[in-house]
């Protein structure tokens, strides 16, 4: 590809003028609903240049120039034409021209066929840096900022990659899970804490201390082989301080409070009241506070009413899941960016990807704020996202496992708590999980009692629900010797590294507690990975009465019991209490002892834990 400048020879000599940097997005595809194509150029002066195409099909229909002299935004139409490379001329001032080659690209595969995740799958979310260093080639490069490992430095980088992904998948699907969300992988050319993946320094680079694009691509198509889906975190709301841009940015609007920036003043910061955002009464200061202001000083809060930066973040995400084949996209911080703009976003996905999902991120206990994210809920606002993430849901969990049994406290506020399912739009494309990368381990939280540990999990996975696991939570890692510390949080999953003492992908070494609940979580994401009855089952639950709760999912012939008992000692439950589901005679088997029973008039609990009954047999 020549993605060059021409050279223009004189009688005195030559001259070659600047190349140009940077044409963004790097290329496109054919056949899309969207016929628009709006490409950012950047190079010096290339601002005064006159862009002109010549090929069948494409037209430039519009040309803008920004407030810096060394940007130029193109809006290409793209009607019936072939995929191949064409020319982009540039005319300049002094008469000379500058090409740049551009190509477009057939797609891969119909549109319809990029399924996203949904209520069926069971989600691994990885972060790559303390997963597995697959290789140690890529550990260190001298030209970034951040330049070498450090394993003793809980924030500092690890050696992680995307090799180790790949080596490691087979494990992944033994496990039961079928789809993995790995934290950013693009470049994070940051001073310190670049390993964390949230602040991009260029939204169309792979940090080469993860990998490059191909091995990116490779992990994308070699889960597939195992029906796993990819999905990509990203973040539309902020960028690093080192992006690329900074030192020259576009417009004198493309950040927020850039003129501040640019004055070296002090910066101003979120105020972080994401209620705002429904609050029929807010003030316009508190919501400029929540939108515009900034997370810290090192992440540029970007400013998505600026329609070039708008568009330049709607199309990155189509490149994205156009490139890799994706299965869905993690949307980071989904509250913080302009919300029009996030409708926008959303739904120029969703026209090209009808059968896509996106999950957003709404860190809140309260459902209302959950649900009005969700599309399909009748207020003010069109989402045009059909799946969040229920924080709210899994607080109630905790805090119910953990809570005395009383009238009001314990098992009951997990019952009630999915009672809020009825404002929801869609309960079952809701995501449901027991911790994340920002969150405590879920054996911390329930202060390391394995019982309760299991009951979280297998409750979450038999909910109408997208179920979502951390690594390492299948052996119990955590974080108790400082709760909530991020570096603990993020600790690197044993075996993952030459000197690892421990396995966990082999179970060498592994203790025979952490052994066993690897085994559980193995049980219960495979039989949860072809279960109609959790797919798409009725859902029915009783409220809680001496310490017990339990919930079915029946579709068919196969039925789901989930018992939960906080009873410290052996308990029987009366089974006569729940006639209506017509269970009488049937044959169940426990999905973690393989015994089997008929039920009865009554069933004996002889110690505290969950019950996961079946009728399904094989």
């Amino acid at each position: 590809m020549k993605k060059i400048l021409i050279c223009f020879f004189f009688l005195a000599g030559f001259s070659c003028f600047a190349q140009i940097e940077r044409v963004e997005p790097p290329n496109w595809w054919t056949g899309f609903k969207d016929t628009g194509l709006q490409l950012m150029v950047y190079g010096n002066n290339i601002g005064n240049a006159t862009p002109s195409i010549d090929y069948p099909g494409v037209s430039v229909e519009n040309v803008e120039k920004a407030d810096s002299p060394n940007y130029l935004f193109i809006d290409l139409a793209i009607g019936e034409a072939q995929a191949g490379t064409f020319d982009i001329t540039f005319a300049m001032e002094d008469g000379s021209k500058q090409v740049y080659e551009y190509e477009l690209k057939e797609r891969e595969k119909p549109a319809s066929a990029y399924v996203g995740f949904d209520n069926t799958d069971a989600i691994y979310l990885i972060t790559p840096d303390r997963f597995a260093n697959g290789d140690k080639s890529n550990d260190s490069f001298d030209y970034l900022n951040e330049k070498t490992i450090d394993r003793s430095d809980a924030y500092a980088r690890h050696g992680g990659d995307i090799r180790g992904i790949i080596d490691h998948l087979d494990y992944i699907e033994e496990m039961g899970f079928t789809a993995i969300w790995p934290s950013p992988l693009l470049i994070n050319d940051m001073e310190s804490g670049s390993y964390h993946g949230y602040a991009m320094t260029d939204f169309y680079k792979v940090d080469p201390r993860f990998g490059t694009l191909k091995e990116y691509k490779e992990l994308s198509d070699k889960a597939a082989d195992r029906g796993i889906k990819l999905i990509m975190d990203q973040v539309a709301n902020h960028s690093g301080v080192e992006h690329w841009w900074m030192d020259d940015l576009p417009f004198d609007n493309w950040i927020n409070f850039q003129e501040k920036f640019e004055n070296g003043e002090d910066l101003v910061y979120s105020n972080h009241r994401r209620t705002t955002n429904q609050d029929l009464y807010a003030s316009k200061t508190d919501k400029k506070g929540m939108t515009e202001g900034w997370f810290v000083a090192t992440m540029p809060d970007l400013n998505q009413e600026n329609p070039f930066l708008a568009q330049y973040l709607i199309q990155n995400s189509i490149w994205w899941i156009e490139t890799l084949g994706l299965g869905g996209i993690r949307q980071d911080t989904y509250p913080y960016p302009d919300k029009a703009f996030m409708s926008d976003w959303a739904g120029a996905i969703m026209k090209e990807y009808p059968n896509f999902n996106i999950v957003g991120e709404e860190w809140s206990l309260n459902p209302l704020l959950i649900r009005y994210w969700q599309d399909g809920v009748d207020n003010a606002y069109d989402s045009n996202l059909k799946s969040t993430m229920d924080f709210a849901m899994q607080d109630k969990i905790v805090t119910g496992l953990k809570a005395e049994e009383t009238w009001g406290t314990g098992l009951v506020e997990i019952y009630e708590g999915l009672a809020n399912d009825f404002a929801y739009a869609d309960p079952e494309n809701i995501m449901i999980f027991p911790d994340n990368h920002d969150k405590s381990r879920i054996y911390t939280q329930l202060g390391e009692d394995v019982a309760k540990t299991k009951m979280t999990i297998a409750y979450m996975a038999v909910l109408p629900r997208i179920f979502q696991m951390y690594y390492g939570t299948e052996i119990l890692m955590d974080d108790s010797e400082n709760p909530g510390d991020h570096g603990l949080i993020r600790t690197e999953f044993p075996g993952g590294w030459e000197d690892s003492q421990v396995n966990a992908f082999t179970g060498k070494g592994l203790s025979e507690k952490k052994s066993e609940m690897q085994e559980f979580v193995k049980k219960v994401m495979n039989y949860r990975k072809d279960s109609q009855a959790l797919h798409a089952g009725e859902t029915k639950h009783f409220a809680p009465q001496d310490g017990t709760y339990l919930i079915t999912r029946k579709k068919g012939k196969e039925v789901v019991v989930l018992i939960l008992n906080k009873n410290q000692e052996a308990v029987t439950l009366d089974l006569e209490r729940f006639s209506e589901l017509n269970l009488k005679g049937k044959t169940f088997k426990n999905l973690i002892s393989e015994k089997s029973f008929q039920w009865g008039s009554s069933l004996e609990l002889p110690e505290e834990g969950v019950y996961f009954f079946t009728t399904k047999m094989e």
